[in-house]
C-alpha cells in the first residue's frame, strides 16, 4: 500500500494522519506533495478551527523522509534542490503559515522529517514512550536550512545543534525538558488529549485563535510595531464574536461563536 495523507473532520476539526505502512510513516515525494496542498486547503477553510496531525499507529508519528527514495529523488543538485525546496520545505513552510491551530498527536517515533512537522506545529502532546532526533549525520546527509526553520524557531540553536551534531534519540520526557514538546502524556491517552486540546481550541473564537498565532509570528520579529499595527490589533472591536463573547458572560451562558 503506497504512502497517503488521510483526511477527515468532524465538529470544526481536522485531522491529517500520516499513513505510509511498514515504513513506520515515513514521508515520501508524493505525501510531502499531498500535505502542502491538503494545508493549503485548510488554510481557506472558514469552518475549521483547529487541525490535528497524527501518525497512522502507535508505532509511529512518522520516522523521517523515505530514504529508500533518496536515489531518484534526489540523484542530482537540481533535484535535491527541487525536493527539499519545492517540496518538503514547502510542506513545513504551508503548516507553519496556515492560520488555523495546530496539534501533533505524537506516538512512537519522530524522526527527521516527522521531527520537522512535528515542530511546526503550535502544539505537540506526545506519549511517554515516543522518541525524537534527527539522526541523519550517520546518513552522511545534512538538514537543508530550509527545513530548519520550525525546529530553529522552537527550540534555539544550541538545542537544534545538540539534536543535529550528536545525532541522539531523546525520550519524550527530555524532548519536553528542552522545549520540543507542549506536554507529555500517558500513551493510551495521546490521540484523546489530542482531541481534548483541539475541541477546547475550537471552543473559543476562531478568528481570535487566528490573530493569537498572526501576532505571536510577528512578535518574533524584534522590529516595533508600526502604529498601524498597534491600531490593527483592536480589529476584534468590530466583530460580532466579540459581542457575542461579551453578552454569553454577563448572561452567564456558553458563547455561539461564529467566526465573523
Amino acid at each position: 500500500m503506497p504512502g497517503e495523507i488521510r483526511y477527515d473532520a468532524m465538529d470544526g476539526v481536522a485531522t491529517l494522519t500520516l499513513s505510509n505502512p511498514g515504513k513506520l510513516n515515513a514521508i515520501n515525494a508524493e505525501m510531502w506533495t499531498a500535505l502542502r496542498t491538503r494545508m493549503d486547503t485548510i488554510a481557506q477553510d472558514e469552518t475549521l478551527r483547529c487541525v490535528i496531525i497524527r501518525g497512522r499507529d502507535e508505532a509511529a508519528f512518522a520516522a523521517g523522509g523515505d530514504i529508500e527514495e533518496f536515489l531518484t529523488v534526489r540523484a542530482t543538485v537540481k533535484d535535491a534542490l527541487h525536493y527539499h525546496e519545492e517540496l518538503v520545505a514547502s510542506a513545513l513552510n504551508a503548516i507553519r503559515d496556515c492560520p488555523v491551530p495546530t496539534v501533533a498527536a505524537i506516538q512512537g517515533a519522530c524522526i527527521g522529517g516527522g521531527l520537522e512537522i512535528a515542530g511546526c506545529c503550535d502544539i505537540r502532546i506526545a506519549g511517554e514512550s515516543a522518541r525524537f532526533g534527527a539522526p541523519i549525520n550517520r546518513l552522511g546527509f545534512s538538514m537543508y536550512p530550509g527545513e530548519m526553520a520550525g525546529l530553529l524557531a522552537l527550540v534555539g540553536p544550541a538545542v537544534l545543534l545538540e539534536i543535529l551534531l550528536e545525532g541522539r534519540i531523546l525520550g519524550a520526557r527530555e524532548a519536553l525538558q528542552k522545549g520540543l514538546l507542549s506536554r507529555v502524556v500517558d500513551d493510551e491517552t495521546v490521540i484523546h488529549e489530542a482531541l481534548a486540546c483541539a475541541r477546547r481550541i475550537a471552543a473559543g473564537a476562531p478568528l481570535v485563535a487566528r490573530w493569537h498565532k498572526q501576532w505571536v509570528r510577528r512578535l518574533a520579529d524584534p522590529s516595533p510595531l508600526t502604529e498601524a499595527e498597534k491600531l490593527a490589533a483592536f480589529a476584534f472591536l468590530d466583530t460580532r464574536d466579540y459581542a457575542e463573547g461579551l453578552s454569553a458572560f454577563l448572561e452567564k451562558r456558553t458563547p455561539r461563536f461564529e467566526g465573523r
